[in-house]
């Protein structure tokens, strides 16, 4: 099995108005801009009176190079969500009210398609050819899916900075 190093792993959380539908859809979109294969893995609605309670677990993956795979693991998760209206320039409109919370956790996967776990000498070659041959290469994918994942955070926590001015 290829191995996981994990790189970043980033919390956004907002109290207030916000669309959920619109953050889920943004999300999603910025993952697929940045041509990942995105997964939802659980989608689930617990409801309690008028609030709900909505969590939501995707994995998404991007192939970088026949050795390398980027991974990021993104939990939506709201509390106490209920429907609110509020007035925005003369207009009535529907949105969410009440706690939300996304976590963005990267990781940098390495021989994804397992070549080299044959046997104890291939992995033992493995381990030569990342500390010695391609280890400024492990550097540059971390940083780079490092700059990603915060580029997703702070995308997110902008929209929620909107949504809340609403």
């Amino acid at each position: 099995m290829g191995e996981k190093e994990k790189v970043a792993e980033l919390k956004v959380k907002h109290s207030g108005f916000f669309d959920f539908r619109e953050i889920y859809s943004f999300i999603y979109t910025l993952l697929s801009d940045l041509e990942y294969s995105v997964e939802e893995k659980n989608y689930g609605e617990k409801t309690k009176g008028d609030q709900k309670e909505i969590e939501v677990n995707w994995l998404a993956k991007r192939k970088i190079s026949d050795y390398f795979r980027f991974i990021v693991k993104v939990d939506i998760r709201t509390f106490r969500m209920a429907n609110a209206d509020v007035v925005k320039d003369g207009v009535k409109t529907s949105v969410n009210k009440g706690d939300f919370e996304v976590k963005f956790t990267a990781f940098l996967e390495k021989d994804y398609e397992n070549r080299w776990e044959n046997t104890a000498f291939v992995k033992f070659l493995r381990g030569l050819y990342e500390k010695y041959i391609i280890p400024s290469a492990i550097d540059s994918y971390s940083g780079q899916l490092e700059d990603e994942a915060n580029s997703l955070s702070n995308q997110t926590k902008a929209l929620l900075d909107l949504a809340g001015k609403k």
